[in-house]
């Protein structure tokens, strides 16, 4: 558990990829109340330096050893890492808070979005993880139209952005857009396909049954974090040409009516979620619009005439903010609450 101190020694595992870097902003920007900073990663950005708070930090290597005298872990390295070096961290007395999916179907680890089910967060036992990015936006909108009219089923098809596989990726998609844009054939590295003015129905690995591994995250994940084994969930993921922000076309079915304006209003005042829905003026969410933003926004709310409870809706957030950095220094804070 986390002792109670005016300010905490944190540690950011992948402090040099993308969501490691957003992590560094995000702990600056909300002011939390670090003393050292310690920027871990692999042996390849070993001596590099990474700003925080006005000065040039020394980036050191991840080694088992690297914990000692740290309170707060933040990983983003992959699950891989996590699983050889999150046990090391506890062991040296911090909490680890994981953004791999190394740990989040493991029963004693909560799973947790604060703004949905922090009181999760009681029951650590020193590793907390931080769920898939596409699932956080959607439970965050889902949560209470959940609480007025508990959902049934869900099905959710999503495209997200390269971001949400790292640097490498977004510096894929830029060079073969130059490629295509000057009539050369671009060259896969990242992905197995074109990325470039193309669309991927494939994240990660296909399992026997034809899903992904991220499409049974995002089943696994939403029943886990809404504390609703019984919600069906159906789910489609697309990697698209984007470079930061995923969008999700949801279609809900709740146990009774949910009308759009009644959903509006409920969305409307949960913590995080912003509704922008006035299409008779082109006001609707878009990648571009929540890149850089803490929000998830939602539109195109309406009704699904087809069954007899449905809804379908539009969700959009920043997958490196509340999809990953953010809602991680979120859970951080937590901690530092309750143990004040």
């Amino acid at each position: 558990m986390l002792k109670p101190k005016a300010r905490y020694n944190v540690a950011v595992v992948g402090a040099t990829g993308a969501v490691g870097q957003e992590m560094r902003d995000v702990l600056e920007e909300r002011a939390f109340p670090v003393d050292r900073f310690l920027p871990l990663a692999s042996e390849r950005s070993e001596g590099k330096t990474v700003a925080f708070r006005d000065r040039e930090v020394p980036v050191e290597r991840l080694t088992e050893d690297a914990f000692q005298g740290i309170d707060i872990a933040l990983f983003s390295a992959g699950a891989e890492r996590s699983r050889q070096f999150a046990p090391h961290a506890v062991v040296a007395g911090a909490v680890v808070v994981d953004n791999s999916s190394a740990f989040r179907m493991e029963p004693k680890v909560p799973l947790v979005v604060p703004e949905v089910n922090g009181h999760a967060l009681a029951g650590h036992v020193g590793i907390i993880a931080n769920p898939n990015c596409s699932t956080i936006q959607m439970v965050m909108a889902l949560k209470p139209l959940h609480d007025a009219a508990t959902i049934r089923r869900i099905v959710v098809s999503t495209y997200q952005s390269v971001s949400g596989t790292g640097q490498a990726a977004m510096e894929e998609l830029f060079e073969q857009s130059g490629q295509v844009l000057n009539l050369q054939s671009a060259k896969p590295k990242v992905y197995p396909h074109q990325i470039a003015f193309n669309c991927l129905p494939q994240i990660d690995a296909f399992a026997e049954d034809g899903y992904t591994k991220e499409e049974w995250k995002m089943v696994r994940e939403t029943q886990k974090i809404m504390e609703a084994p019984d919600i069906q969930v159906c789910a489609t993921t697309v990697r698209v040409p984007v470079f930061r922000g995923h969008s999700e076309s949801v279609n809900v079915e709740f146990e009774r009516p949910m009308p759009p304006d009644e959903a509006r209003a409920l969305m409307s005042a949960m913590d995080g979620v912003v509704v922008l829905d006035d299409p008779d003026r082109g006001l609707y969410p878009m990648a571009t619009d929540a890149a850089g933003s803490d929000a998830v926004y939602v539109g195109r709310v309406r009704v699904d005439h087809t069954v007899p409870h449905g809804l379908n809706l539009w969700i959009v957030s920043d997958n490196l903010r509340k999809g990953a950095a953010l809602n991680a220094v979120q859970i951080a804070e937590r901690l530092v609450a309750v143990a004040r």
